[in-house]
């Protein structure tokens, strides 16, 4: 009985809204090393962002389902802990499954069973399950063995392992081919052993996820041809890659072999080829902050009809009253920029005009009207581009939105940024100047009503009280949901914007 309720799993939990699965970028334990309720066991990336996740469990690893750099999905088991390590030999988290449950099988444990205690009639069940996916299994459809060990055979194992739960001793593969159509649920076949390791593992079923089996039709790969690699001969992106890829290893391996023509100089140019033709294109999985950025981009752009305004202002005063309040001794410490006094202006002109602040509810049929601002800042990162919002900004000092500004970069650039905060969005900031770029057309975050690009600063001629003088010039540009908002309402937004910063001094009358 101790051994049924030691062995704990965790499964991947739902770090973010709509979130169906993360990629594990780093482990911090490894099989053996003890852990602590509310110990930090790996990070994991979302769609959103990089996570770290605590195990609620105290006791010591004892398996690790998945390597990083895998893609699991949300509910999916990623480590074991041995609750009781004190307690004896723990049960085995990696064995086998059979087509049929084991009565002695151990919650949590899928290929957990005892041998010769099963025969070819169904065990009476003793045990109901009292939370999903622990305790006696009542299907025969639940995945099968796990990953074959390197360099057996797959359709072996699972020869044996069908051999062993009918109280029969491991035999060779060619023995055990027989006995394995005995057990409910197999199928029989003379050449069972010449199936690949996914049809053999499964009872004749590919194992694969719907996106997996949707790449392999894309791609024009027959999923009963793929060696898996998953744990439990789960068929994965990569088995699909790699299986529609071209292989220029055999032609590599086989040259070396024939030492005649290795040596002869007509039969060197076709195994150069083919690793020059494959040198020629990088394939990168979609996935993480890009794929979600990707997938929001186009939500936005073919839902949302955006418009977009320009104004180039003079910012000269601007740019004075930057280096006045670096200079400031209460402000000593605070990250001071043109982007903060950018973002103290869009928060007065959505002031201003508080019609731009809404959301277009297509469910309901319904404008929201907002009556707090959220204010998005676009940050590039490793993992591309994110989109945090500083929560209530409008309600923010001076102060306490630069320390909010440089409390959100940093954050981003380290990648530690949590999906609630990029979670509420009321309206965004890009900052495309800091690479150069004078402007651009930007997409609306989903569910904003309005994204403002912020272009470089350069030093420019510009009359100025009737001469040709050089100045500070920078251009504005603002997308805006035509839905929601109107070409007056944008343009008045716009032009209180370049207001602001061309006369900074209306921080304080307009305010």
């Amino acid at each position: 009985m101790s051994n049924t309720a030691r062995l704990r799993e965790f499964r991947l939990p739902d770090v973010g809204e709509g979130l169906t699965e993360a990629e594990i970028l780093k482990w911090y334990v490894q099989p053996g090393d003890p852990v602590h309720d509310g110990m930090v066991v790996c990070e994991v990336e979302t769609a959103k962002a990089a996570v770290e996740l605590p195990i609620p469990y105290d006791g010591v690893v004892q398996e690790i389902r998945f390597a990083e750099g895998d893609t699991v999905d949300v509910g999916t088991t990623i480590i074991a802990v041995d609750t009781e390590p004190g307690a004896g030999a723990p049960p085995a988290p990696g064995g086998g499954e059979a087509a049929e449950p084991a009565p002695a099988a151990q919650p949590g444990e899928p290929g957990a069973a005892a041998p010769g205690d099963r025969g070819p009639e169904p065990a009476p069940p003793k045990r109901e399950p009292v939370l999903v996916g622990y305790g006696v299994a009542q299907s025969s459809t639940r995945r099968r063995p796990r990953k074959p060990p390197p360099g057996g055979e797959a359709p072996a194992a699972s020869a044996a392992i069908q051999a062993e739960l009918n109280g029969r001793a491991a035999a060779p593969p060619a023995a055990a081919a027989e006995p394995a159509a005995e057990v409910p649920g197999a199928r029989a076949s003379a050449t069972a052993q010449d199936a690949p390791a996914s049809v053999a593992a499964g009872g004749g079923r590919v194992l694969a996820k719907p996106p997996v089996r949707k790449l392999a039709k894309d791609l024009g790969v027959d999923l009963t041809a793929v060696v898996p690699t998953g744990d439990g001969g789960v068929i994965t992106r990569d088995d699909v890659h790699a299986a529609a890829a071209p292989a220029p290893a055999e032609p590599a391996q086989t040259v070396p072999a024939a030492q005649p023509v290795q040596t002869a100089p007509a039969a060197r140019p076709a195994p150069a080829a083919e690793p020059a033709a494959s040198a020629r294109e990088t394939r990168i999985p979609i996935k993480g902050v890009r794929k979600a950025t990707a997938q929001a981009m186009v939500a936005s752009a073919f839902t949302a009809p955006h418009v977009t305004e320009f104004v180039t202002v003079d910012v000269t005063r601007t740019m004075k009253l930057v280096r006045e309040l670096k200079e400031d001794p209460d402000l000593a410490g605070l990250r001071i920029n043109p982007l903060l006094l950018v973002a103290k202006a869009l928060l007065l002109a959505i002031r201003r005009n508080p019609e731009v602040n809404s959301a277009w509810d297509e469910d309901r049929q319904e404008i929201v009207r907002r009556h707090y601002v959220n204010l998005g800042i676009a940050a590039a990162t490793p993992r591309g581009l994110i989109v945090p919002n500083i929560k209530d900004a409008h309600a923010r000092s001076l102060p306490e939105l630069a320390t909010e500004l440089a409390g959100l970069v940093s954050t981003a650039r380290e990648g530690k940024t949590t999906p609630e905060a990029m979670q509420g969005g009321s309206v965004t900031i890009t900052n495309v100047g800091v690479f150069g770029i004078d402007t651009g057309t930007p997409i609306l975050n989903p569910g904003e009503p309005a994204i403002l690009a912020f272009g470089a600063i350069r030093l420019q001629p510009w009359v100025h009280k009737g001469k040709v003088r050089p100045r500070h010039v920078t251009t504005l540009a603002l997308s805006f949901d035509h839905r929601l908002v109107d070409g007056e309402l944008g343009s008045k937004v716009l032009a209180d914007v370049a207001a602001v910063l061309e006369r900074p001094k209306r921080l304080l009358t307009w305010g």
